[in-house]
């Protein structure tokens, strides 16, 4: 029996706030949201004509699977993340609707930047090094290869584009200017230990975690800086097989570059309405499923069987 795959979702029990390019978010009080992921997906910022069989529910379930994992490993992180179960001013229709792909967390307010960091270059990194010898306007080591690891991670901020537009990269010295320098130093010293804490982990399990993105949050009551969103999934990291890696060639993964590659190959790079043939949508999903099994030790459905 076939998946039904979900790419929208129109709850009734609560006020919808705003859609973005996989998720919904849902007011659910002035101090909580109710984040709603849907199977749609994107590729060089646009939203394809279909989706991909349980993207929604295996981004949700490894978020709050992360946000366990760090918790545990930096004490000190806060994130945005209250519960996997709905409040009860979702109404039973609605609960069956989003069940597995929803998360109740904290309303703050958001910073206006992506807080990329790399370890491994490659994709828009490699070409800017190959034309320049820089990676987002940082002067990085001569005679890298293709995918092979920096000295040390390296913090690459991106703007954080409206729905329809594109991010662009910029220096951590402009992401200074845009969030105020009080915040922007605190961002990327937690960009970085995430990203370090969260990528040896990920090789004790059998995953490179080249690259990743996460956005953070201002609790204003406290002035803390919160890890929100989702964080360290295939939609918004580089996850390579670490068995298979070697420098020097593109590698194979468990991410959506398996999308990008088929978007070039066809030649539909960044073009609107694309819909993809059902064994890519497919095979996207097999490689999401098999990140999720190696980095929660559950497959999907144990995982779903839980809540």
């Amino acid at each position: 029996m076939s998946i039904p795959v979900v790419t929208t979702i129109e709850l009734q029990s609560l006020p919808k706030l705003t859609s973005g390019k996989v998720r919904d978010l849902y007011e659910i009080d002035d101090k909580t949201l109710l984040f709603v992921t849907t199977d749609r997906i994107s590729a060089y910022d646009v939203i394809m004509a279909n989706g991909v069989p349980q993207k929604g529910a295996i981004l949700t379930q490894l978020t709050a699977h992360w946000f366990k994992v760090l918790k545990e490993r930096i004490p000190d992180v806060k994130t945005h993340f209250i519960s996997l179960t709905a409040p009860p001013s979702v109404s039973d229709q609605d609960k069956a609707l989003i069940r597995g792909r929803s998360m109740h967390v904290r309303r703050l307010k958001v910073f206006p930047i992506e807080a990329i960091v790399r370890g491994y270059i490659t994709g828009s990194a490699w070409n800017e090094y190959q034309r320049t010898g820089t990676v987002h306007g940082i002067s990085v080591p001569a005679g890298l290869q293709q995918c092979s690891p920096f000295p040390k991670p390296l913090y690459t901020p991106s703007t954080k584009a409206e729905l329809g537009d594109h991010d662009e990269n910029i220096t951590p010295e402009k992401a200074a200017e845009i969030v105020g320098h009080k915040y922007a130093a605190r961002i990327e010293e937690l960009a970085l230990k995430v990203y370090t804490t969260a990528a040896e982990y990920a090789r004790e399990h059998g995953i490179i975690i080249a690259d990743t993105k996460f956005e953070f949050g201002l609790d204003e009551e406290t002035d803390d800086i919160v890890l929100i969103d989702e964080v360290l999934t295939p939609d918004s990291s580089r996850f390579w097989p670490a068995s298979e890696y070697e420098a020097g060639r593109d590698q194979d993964s468990f991410d959506k570059q398996f999308l990008r590659n088929w978007l070039t190959k066809e030649g539909l790079k960044a073009k609107d309405g694309v819909e993809m043939p059902q064994e890519i949508a497919e095979a996207t999903s097999a490689r999401y499923k098999e990140a999720f099994k190696l980095l929660t030790g559950k497959t999907l459905e144990e995982a779903l069987a839980e809540l």
